[in-house]
């Protein structure tokens, strides 16, 4: 998938793959202001970005958004490359691209963390890591807070705050059959909310079979997870997910 990604019409895989002696020429005259051997640069080097963009596909993210981030951080990594260095281009390139694609990653998250509290808990992964070096052993929270001379409570609000969150809608299982989502797995205590006490379709209800009726009476009134229900009816997690999702769908119809 990755070797068919297209740009502007352009199939990557296609491109040329440049050697390192081929690098270092171009970025003496892109340096000594040919326009073209720059373009040449960035056009030889997109399917090292591709590379670097296959570490965050679990995220979910767009690839072709990632992508187009990854060339920004081509294009500065060849613009701000110094010769003088004893240094692969590639080297160089791999974590420029890898940080601006973070950066937008983290500029673009759906909840919006403080700087300051972002800046909090990249310091207390990186203590952490140290710690982990120097003790050989995972660090405690106290051990990090006191490492960084802040509060406990602080470290754990701010390495709470950069966690991706979860969508409900996350398959967590699957038979083969019917995938089990992290919604099935959680518990409503709250039986003066639940949505069925407000739709109040009795009729709609009293079509559904004898089970149905009492797998929703679980589900929903009583608060019980998907497990706790099999366990009370004595059938898989799986055929309950079935059966709640089937007499729902036949609710809906009727409304």
């Amino acid at each position: 998938m990755y070797n068919k990604v297209e740009i502007c019409g352009v199939n990557t895989a296609t491109l040329k793959v440049l050697t390192e002696a081929e690098k270092i020429a171009l970025l003496r005259q892109m340096q000594a202001g040919d326009k073209q051997a720059r373009e040449k640069l960035v056009n030889g080097n997109l399917r090292l970005v591709l590379s670097v963009i296959q570490r965050f596909t679990q995220r979910g993210e767009n690839l072709d958004d990632l992508f187009q981030v990854g060339c920004i951080g081509l294009i500065k990594a060849i613009d701000n490359f110094d010769l003088s260095l004893d240094v692969r281009f590639s080297t160089y390139a791999v974590p420029m691209i890898i940080g601006e694609i973070r950066r937008y990653l983290r500029d673009n998250n759906a909840i919006r963390i403080s700087r300051s509290m972002r800046d909090t808990a990249y310091r207390a992964m990186q203590a952490k890591e140290q710690l982990m070096a120097e003790n050989h052993r995972e660090p405690t929270i106290e051990e990090i807070a006191k490492h960084l001379e802040l509060p406990k409570e602080e470290i754990v609000v701010a390495l709470e705050a950069i966690v991706d969150p979860v969508s409900l809608y996350e398959p967590i299982y699957n038979d083969g059959g019917d995938t089990i989502y992290v919604m099935d797995q959680v518990s409503d205590r709250n039986d003066d909310k639940s949505w069925l006490d407000e739709i109040a379709l009795k009729e709609a209800i009293s079509n559904l079979s004898d089970r149905e009726r009492k797998i929703l009476n679980l589900r929903f009134f009583k608060g019980l997870t998907q497990v706790e229900v099999s366990g009370e009816i004595g059938i898989s997690q799986a055929q309950v997910s079935r059966l709640e999702k089937g007499a729902l769908d036949k609710i809906k119809k009727e409304l």
